[in-house]
């Protein structure tokens, strides 16, 4: 089968999408590791290779019985893959407790770890074991951080194995796992996940099919933050304007207004019935007012950056914030928690400042118009849409607002869209 690839390589995530000949996406991919654009391009694109894969297998499925099957597969199969990294994680910390060489303290060190790694694992089987697992980060990073930093919490202590040691193994070694591609390929994962399910023999032969599929890769264009640090020919690097015009206009077919809040910039398009950019405003001078600046709140208050939407919306009124400078943020939120405010208005203030910010660029570059997508990561993030929703009838009055779950990977298919056309 030939197919042809959009890489968007963003200051935060890299995404990859893969189109068929006919133009249908047939795979998504999507990794944090940032350390290294060649390398995040890499994984993203093996990710997408192996949903496309599911995909493939799903075409094959038939029938109620056959898609809840497919569904604890595929739920398997990211088991085994997050399972893979976690002992690697562990392999590298042991390395690290080596080099470091706590004396006699080491052995408790690794014991601790040890059984941080294994509550972490009986966690990671719960939650991929069940047939609704709640929504949190897609990112190894994300889920399995999070629980660290919970199960370091109650087994450290002050006079001995401390938490900030436990916490300094963790962080030393994170980024060499996310940005090492898995040692296993497609095969051996599903091998593994259909030994995890039950009456995997009705699904063997799509899988065999599946997996035996020459998925041959015609053209790919790169776009993003840093594509200009990938070897790509000049005509398959595409303009981050470009790219997210043309991919929300596919998504959205009356597209004429597009926002996109990434990691490191924001973009406000205007596209006309073709997809094709007719004005644009960009800010791309500083963080403040996208997905790092949401990072850099998420740090100072301990929390997980996809924990910052659910709180915001809990809040009981709105706090006004003065700056959504990177810089100063810090500073302006332990000023507020010191005054007593509560932590869910706080982040409602800075959901509605960062929008702000968007609603300024979107009026230069020639206002809202029918209809009105949201793109980017930060178009996950609830209290940031229900923010500019909010702030688009206030100034506009009612418009469309096209929001689709896959929105970060609207620049990537824009990307593959133009490989379509190279190809074609």
């Amino acid at each position: 089968m030939r197919c042809v690839i959009g890489i968007d390589l963003g200051s935060t995530t890299t995404k990859a999408v893969i189109l068929d000949e006919d133009g249908a996406i047939i795979g998504r991919g999507i990794t944090n590791s940032r350390s290294n654009y060649e390398l995040a391009s890499a994984v993203a694109r093996s990710e997408a290779f192996a949903d496309a894969r599911f995909r493939l297998v799903a075409r094959e499925v038939r029938g109620e019985l056959d898609q809840a099957l497919l569904g604890r597969l595929e739920r398997a199969f990211r088991l085994e893959q997050t399972l893979g990294q976690l002992g690697r994680l562990h392999e590298l910390i042991e390395e690290e407790i080596e080099r470091r060489q706590y004396g006699e303290l080491g052995p408790t060190v690794r014991e601790a770890v040890g059984s941080i790694v294994k509550a972490i694992e009986l966690e990671e089987r719960a939650h991929f074991g069940s047939e609704n697992p709640p929504l949190r980060s897609s990112f190894f990073r994300d889920a399995v951080g999070s629980a660290y930093n919970r199960y370091a919490e109650e087994i450290s202590d002050p006079k001995g194995v401390t938490f900030d040691l436990l916490l300094g193994l963790y962080d030393k070694c994170i980024i060499r796992v996310e940005n090492e591609p898995m040692d296993l390929g497609f095969q051996e994962l599903i091998d593994n996940a259909l030994d995890r399910i039950e009456n995997p023999t009705l699904m063997v032969d799509a899988v065999r099919a599946a997996a035996s599929t020459e998925l041959d890769e015609a053209c790919m264009v790169g776009t993003g933050y840093g594509r200009a640090t990938l070897p790509f020919p000049k005509e398959a690097i595409r303009s981050e304007i470009l790219c997210h015009g043309l991919g929300a206009h596919a998504m959205f077919p009356g597209t004429r207004t597009v926002l996109d809040i990434g990691g490191q910039d924001t973009k406000a398009i205007q596209v006309d019935d073709s997809g094709i950019v007719t004005s644009f405003q960009m800010n791309d001078r500083c963080a403040a007012g996208c997905g790092r600046y949401l990072g850099y709140i998420a740090d100072e208050m301990n929390m997980g950056l996809h924990e910052l939407g659910p709180m915001a919306e809990k809040s009981t009124r709105c706090v006004k914030i003065n700056s959504t400078c990177t810089v100063f943020a810090g500073a302006e939120l332990r000023e507020r928690l010191s005054l007593g405010e509560r932590r869910e208005d706080i982040l409602a203030g800075l959901h509605r400042a960062i929008i702000l910010r968007a609603m300024s660029l979107l009026a230069r570059s020639g206002g809202i118009d029918d209809e009105f997508t949201f793109t980017g990561g930060v178009a996950n993030n609830e209290a940031a849409v229900h923010a500019l929703r909010d702030l688009v009838d206030e100034n506009y009055g009612q418009k469309t607002l096209n929001i689709s779950p896959d929105s970060i990977y609207t620049g990537a298919l824009g990307g593959a869209l133009f490989a379509h056309r190279l190809a074609s």
